[in-house]
């Protein structure tokens, strides 16, 4: 079987993916597209002109997924779609060869974008608090402007519902940016800090400055937040980014490209499409600061790739989530909220949406009918044909998650939902009761519409378990009793939790919202995402007055006695040793 290289060439946009996705977009109309079996991308992607070469194995199969699409592609032979239906699949036989550049120029511009956005940064043009305002303001005008587009994109990438897309993206990233533009002058405002006796007479403070040019490489499943909302915390600090979408989505990372230079300065906050092998290549360049959000695999590559530089990190990782569902909870708003954090959270494609429940034995009968019901009243005897679920990412993600439900340790378990569609790329909300602790279910993060249910004898249990794993990113406990309360918010480590809730700590920008250990480290939002783009620079001010001979050699028996005085903060034996009563 020979290899053919393809480069869907010559079209304004073309953003595909090793994960088979693409999309195209001619004279203004979006055609979205997937790369079906038997073609296997075999090379990473790299940046062909104006647009991206890859190789392929067989037949390539590019089924559409809107009307109305018209493309076509030169080389050999051209083929052609116009007025194509959801049915229609355009085949290019594996002999088609098609025109593109060499990988050599996607190097190179990459390469060239990094050298620009680091030549304007040295012109210090992101310090002034004029510029991060005047752009913060350019990003919320670009949000609101662009709304319906945004919409769009996330709902071509995820099947995400208009109204989710708002609540857990637009609205977020609005926030965001007003918070900024309104605490920015008293976030960049020197800290004062006391003195001491040993540098008497002077003063102290702790300046606020942009670490630099910055790298910010952001996920697939709040492919528009997560870009973002880092990138306010960049400008905030007056820092220069390149930022890189994910590569698993395709209709927001080409949105983001071209609006965020029609509303912001474009010479220090750049936007680069594309694959692994863009990825890789710009973390082998030198940046002042990376902050990544995905997964635990991806993160030890940043940051092994970021200790070459020595350049600090922030990980936004995940983990399974666990819920401590306690005998005392209210049973009716505690499921409502744990299933709104689970499915009515991109399905479950959050790295903070509950991953599996532990449940008070006593109850556990009660809370799985009682949660079989809710999902019937949020999504329907059939909830395929919500409007209120988003689908899976892409058919390598669906495939992996039907993988846990085809596990024999798991078939048996299923007590609700477990259909599915892979044209649709669809799983309904699905309950697995008693999942057993080894098994593949219960050892990776689920990151989809599946919910584990587990019981415990009560809370001591829920905790042994919960901490012989690796800490998740969040823990949720529902309770009324407090001693409970307190020993679990005591006894489990995670990077944050919430009593009675699921998720909602996300949006409190006064919380730090991050990791620890396997799940991450760093945190960002608010005032914090300010704070990890910036670096704290210690100023100490004094004056020629107070230079002391005592600090200066030959140190004398009186000179020795004295600093030992000051130094253990005994400062009347000091001045004791000044007058010689003490030796």
């Amino acid at each position: 079987m020979t290899t053919t290289s393809l480069a869907l060439a010559g079209l304004p946009i073309v953003t595909p993916d090793h994960s088979s996705q693409f999309v195209l977009r001619r004279n203004g109309t979006a055609c979205h597209g997937r790369i079906a079996f038997p073609t296997r991308v075999v090379a990473g992607l790299v940046r062909a002109g104006r647009g991206y070469a890859f190789s392929v194995q067989g037949d390539l199969e590019l089924q559409l997924r809107r009307r109305s699409c018209n493309f076509g592609r030169g080389g050999k032979e051209s083929v052609g779609v116009s007025q194509a239906s959801a049915a229609d699949v355009v085949v290019v036989k594996d002999d088609m060869k098609v025109g593109g550049r060499s990988a050599d120029h996607g190097d190179e511009r990459v390469l060239q974008l990094v050298a620009e956005v680091r030549e304007a940064y040295m012109t210090m043009r992101t310090k002034p608090a004029e510029w991060r305002v005047q752009q913060l303001k350019g990003l919320l005008r670009m949000v609101i402007e662009s709304e319906s587009e945004i919409v769009e994109a996330l709902y071509a990438d995820l099947g995400k519902p208009a109204h989710e897309s708002y609540m857990s993206e637009i609205s977020l990233v609005k926030s965001s940016c007003k918070l900024a533009i309104k605490e920015l002058k008293k976030w960049m405002a020197p800290q004062r800090v006391s003195g001491s006796m040993i540098t008497f007479p002077s003063s102290a403070s702790i300046v606020a400055e942009p670490l630099g040019v910055t790298l910010v490489i952001s996920a697939w499943n709040f492919p528009f937040l997560l870009s973002v909302d880092p990138l306010i915390g960049a400008i905030s600090a007056g820092c220069a980014v390149v930022l890189k979408p994910s590569e698993v989505v395709y209709a927001t990372p080409a949105l983001l490209a071209k609006l965020i230079p029609l509303y912001m300065d474009n010479s220090v906050i750049r936007v680069v499409e594309g694959g692994v092998a863009e990825t890789t290549l710009l973390l082998e360049q030198k940046w002042d600061k990376i902050f990544y959000t995905g997964n635990p695999k991806v993160g030890r590559i940043v940051m092994a790739a970021a200790s070459k530089h020595l350049t600090p990190v922030t990980l936004e990782l995940g983990g399974k989530c666990p819920v401590y569902f306690d005998r005392s909870a209210n049973l009716k708003v505690g499921l409502r909220r744990i299933a709104q954090g689970k499915w009515g959270n991109n399905n479950g494609q959050a790295c903070i949406s509950p991953d599996y429940i532990l449940v008070d034995e006593s109850i556990a009968s009660e809370l799985v009918d009682n949660l079989k019901e809710i999902i019937e009243t949020f999504y329907g005897k059939n909830p395929i044909s919500s409007t209120n679920l988003s689908r899976i990412v892409n058919t390598k993600h669906y495939l992996r998650l039907i993988s846990f439900l085809e596990d024999p340790q798991i078939c048996s378990k299923i007590v609700h939902g477990g259909e599915r569609d892979e044209k649709k790329l669809y799983i309904a909300p699905t309950l697995v009761c008693d999942a057993l602790m080894d098994s593949f279910l219960m050892s990776e993060e689920i990151f989809g519409p599946i919910l584990p249910i587990i019981k415990v004898q009560g809370e001591q249990e829920a905790i042994d378990i919960i901490n012989a794993r690796p800490k998740p990113l969040a823990a949720y406990v529902f309770t009324t009793n407090k001693a409970v309360e307190e020993r679990m918010v005591k006894n489990v480590s995670s990077g944050g939790m919430v009593v009675n809730d699921t998720v909602m700590h996300f949006v409190n920008p006064g919380l730090p919202f991050g990791g620890v250990g396997e799940s991450g480290m760093g945190s960002y939002h608010g005032k914090f995402s300010f704070d990890a783009f910036s670096h704290k620079k210690a100023v100490l001010y004094r004056t020629s007055l107070g230079d002391f001979p005592a600090r200066y050699p030959p140190f004398t028996t009186k000179k020795q006695n004295f600093l030992r005085c000051v130094l253990d903060g005994d400062y009347i034996g000091a001045i004791l040793s000044l007058t010689g009563l003490k030796k």
